[in-house]
């Protein structure tokens, strides 16, 4: 890949798309769908749930995927379904997932604090850069924006999921896990692939390569560069 084309490349390019949030959107659809069926039960949503997970799971696995990717799936709904069964309320099924999007809001935002904007470190681990991304300012800087984002949309699940989780709508909680999974995921891996390029100055040679300190020298400061 040239420099033109790596400064032309986006976050769904560099983190492979939103495939695993389509996946992960089909557990709660089946729990749903299951639940219903069979007359609001608990159990039968959990199988349809664990059966079209591990499914899904499997059909990746021989296209490629990564078989820990079946495994951590059916651990998944194991746990919920666990949950759910134990407390027999059948939105309980999606506690673990509105809990592991408040605990995700809060590491996010921990995160840009500590000027470890975990956009960064995902991106790097993936482009092989470990963390000299965190040497270039411009790129810190696009991080750090750009990991808000992310904070918004478990924000947004987060206000959604609450009420409904509240009022034991289990239905309601399945189709708005789907809605506000895979969609969501790509309008944040856009938006904040906007807010990244937006911090770098025209010059800068794209995500790929950071501005390390031995060049810093013959750049402008980055608050200086609009």
């Amino acid at each position: 890949m040239n420099d033109s084309e790596a400064r032309q490349e986006s976050l769904h390019d560099v983190l492979g798309g939103y495939r695993g949030a389509v996946d992960a959107s089909v557990g709660p659809l089946a729990y749903v769908a299951g639940y219903l069926v069979g007359g609001k039960s608990i159990a039968w949503g959990a199988i349809a749930a664990g059966v079209a997970t591990i499914g899904v799971g499997l059909w990746r696995w021989r296209r490629g995927g990564k078989l820990t990717a079946v495994l951590l799936g059916a651990l998944g709904v194991g746990v919920a379904a666990t949950i759910a069964l134990y407390t027999g309320r059948g939105s309980d099924f999606f506690l673990a997932r509105l809990a592991s999007n408040v605990v995700s809001a809060l590491a996010w935002s921990v995160s840009i604090v500590a000027r470890w904007p975990l956009l960064g470190v995902v991106v790097g681990t993936a482009l092989g850069q470990k963390t000299r991304w965190r040497r270039d300012p411009w790129l810190l800087r696009g991080y750090q924006r750009a990991s808000w984002i992310w904070v918004g949309q478990y924000a947004v699940r987060i206000a959604v999921f609450t009420p409904l989780w509240l009022a034991d709508a289990t239905t309601a909680l399945g189709l708005t896990q789907a809605a506000l999974t895979w969609p969501l995921v790509a309008a944040c891996l856009a938006l904040s692939w906007v807010v990244l390029r937006k911090a770098l100055p025209e010059a800068h040679p794209g995500i790929r390569h950071p501005v390390t300190a031995e060049s810093l020298a013959e750049t402008p400061d980055p608050d200086r560069v609009r």
